[in-house]
């Protein structure tokens, strides 16, 4: 690397920083991973047991103790409210978690910001690397609770990744933006926690899109996680085909957010140093 060059801010670049740097992402997500469970005495099996506890009180808190059913249906296993509930869990966490870090993400780790040669643009990766391998845990026990449930899993399970990808790269977008905003303006660590905590009510997470007034179903569209929570429902419970038109329209707008989010991070970068 060119320590005089101005980085460059081109989708390209996006991707091609990816591939040339994948091993040493690789190298910090496991470190991440492992770090966070340093010292405890299970390690890393709370990865496994605590998506399990959660999936647990949701299924008896919600199915038991007050009935609740999802739509207008409530006949089936697949039907009970805690198992769609805990898909929205999983797709909402995807972007919340890694929305939240996002804003200290260059700040707690400003030896690295203050190294020239040092890739900053991979940081991001690093924390959506993470927040995957969590949602792939928790993705996990779903699966294996429904084929307890059910005796089955349908096989339009396999399309869950793909819904997903245009909403992980809005999060790449996102994490990009805000980790550069975070560096200038510090206020900003506590507004994103507030808003993933009303985007939780405003997504179709406790309850399905049709049960949306008419009026309101044009934002309730416009809200990023709405399309692969519901798609992402359809394919892992209810064995239907997500609509490829939606993912088609989705997937270019989540490459734009991420170009821009990349770009602001690129343009804004070399006033990290100065400012920590």
């Amino acid at each position: 690397m060119n320590p005089h060059a101005i980085p460059s801010a081109s989708l390209r670049e996006l991707f091609a920083s990816f591939w040339r740097n994948r091993a040493l992402i690789l190298q910090l997500t496991k470190r991440e991973i492992f770090t966070r469970y340093r010292g405890s005495f299970l390690g890393l099996a709370w990865s496994f047991f605590n998506p399990l506890l959660m999936l647990a009180v949701y299924t008896f808190t919600f199915s038991v103790v007050l009935k609740a059913r999802w739509g207008a249906d409530s006949v089936g296993n697949t039907n009970r409210f805690a198992i769609p509930l805990f898909v929205g869990i999983i797709v909402h966490g995807l972007f919340a978690e890694s929305a939240n870090r996002a804003p200290g993400l260059i700040l707690s780790n400003a030896n690295y910001a203050k190294k020239v040669v040092f890739p900053l643009e991979i940081l991001p990766w690093v924390t959506m690397g993470s927040t995957l391998f969590h949602a792939g845990i928790s993705l996990f026990i779903l699966l294996l609770v429904q084929f307890l449930l059910n005796h089955t899993i349908a096989l339009t399970a396999l399309f869950f990744p793909i819904i997903i990808l245009p909403l992980l790269l809005v999060t790449m977008g996102a994490v990009w933006f805000l980790s550069a905003v975070g560096v200038y303006l510090r206020d900003i660590s506590q507004a994103i926690g507030v808003f993933t905590t009303v985007l939780l009510f405003f997504s179709p997470v406790f309850y399905p899109r049709s049960a949306v007034p008419r009026e309101y179903q044009f934002w309730m569209n416009l809200n990023p996680l709405t399309f692969p929570l519901e798609e992402g429902r359809k394919s892992l419970l209810f064995g239907q085909t997500p609509d490829g038109v939606g993912w088609t329209i989705y997937m270019f707008i989540g490459l734009a957010i991420a170009w821009m989010g990349f770009s602001w991070f690129q343009t804004s970068r070399r006033g990290f140093a100065d400012v920590l």
